[in-house]
């Protein structure tokens, strides 16, 4: 399932998989339905996807369907990000971010 057009979407149960045991890095969208700022993030996101997608793995997981991933993580606010790399968080991103900034708060791991 998607959240927003082009983005796979994690559940609590696969999030281990998809993302611990991801070869790429993964950014992780923590989002919610309701969450305006992060359906004005899902097209950035999916963009960056659609141009990394070989260097960068991109997903989302919903919060309030899947709220152990995100309580484990301490995620307070959506949108979150994460960026996981080798299985563990590096970076955290709070709040919705043009795309250009985006890039460049990614630009260390891309």
């Amino acid at each position: 399932m998607s959240l927003v057009s082009g983005l796979d979407e994690v559940t609590d149960a696969d999030f281990g998989t998809e993302v611990i045991g991801s070869e790429l890095p993964v950014l992780v969208q923590f989002t919610a339905e309701w969450c305006g700022p992060c359906r004005q993030l899902g097209p950035v996101l999916k963009d960056i996807a659609s141009q990394e997608g070989d260097r960068l793995k991109v997903v989302q997981i919903d919060v309030d369907r899947n709220p152990r991933t995100a309580i484990s993580y301490g995620v307070m606010a959506t949108p979150t990000l994460l960026l996981f790399r080798g299985g563990e968080p590096v970076r955290s991103i709070v709040g919705a971010r043009p795309r250009r900034r985006l890039l460049e708060d990614l630009a260390d791991v891309l």
